[in-house]
C-alpha cells in the first residue's frame, strides 16, 4: 500500500452534505460522479495528499442507505493506494483477510476496487484502489 487514497463518508443527500464540506474544507467540490454497478453517487474532495468521497445511495436498497439505516450518516471506509490491486488481493487472502468481491471491479475516479470486510479490519472497511490506465 502506498498511501491513503481517500476516506469515504456516508451521506444522506449530496445536495446538502457538499456545500457543508466546501465550507468545512473551504476548498471546492472537485468532481461527482455515478458509479451504477454500486448504486452510489460520489463528490469528491483534495484536502492535502488525500481525499474525501462522499457517498450518497441511488437505491433505498443499496449499500449505502443500509449503512445510514443502521448507523447514520458518517465514515463509511478508508481507501488505500495499491500499485497491483490483484497482487494486493492475492497477499491479503493469503494472509487471512476476506475480500468481499473475487476480483477488483470499477470504481469512481477512474480506480479499480477491492473491499476487505470490516470483520477481519477491527470493524473498519478498507478499500483497495489502484489507478485504472486507459489505452487508446
Amino acid at each position: 500500500m502506498t498511501q491513503i487514497e481517500h476516506i469515504g463518508i456516508a451521506v444522506k443527500e449530496l445536495s446538502t452534505a457538499i456545500p457543508l464540506y466546501e465550507l468545512l474544507l473551504n476548498t471546492p467540490c472537485y468532481k461527482t460522479e455515478e458509479v451504477q454497478t454500486e448504486k452510489v453517487r460520489t463528490a469528491f474532495f483534495q484536502v492535502g495528499d488525500t481525499k474525501l468521497e462522499l457517498l450518497e445511495s441511488t437505491d433505498p436498497q443499496g449499500v449505502i442507505a443500509r449503512f445510514i439505516e443502521k448507523r447514520g450518516e458518517g465514515m463509511h471506509h478508508i481507501a488505500f493506494a495499491v500499485n497491483d490491486i490483484r497482487a494486493e488481493m492475492a497477499r491479503l487472502q493469503a494472509a487471512g483477510f476476506e475480500l468481499l468481491n473475487p476480483e477488483p471491479k470499477f470504481g469512481a475516479d477512474n480506480k479499480l476496487v477491492c473491499f476487505l470486510h470490516p470483520k477481519g479490519t477491527t470493524g473498519v472497511l478498507v478499500e483497495l484502489c489502484e489507478e485504472r490506465v486507459v489505452t487508446g
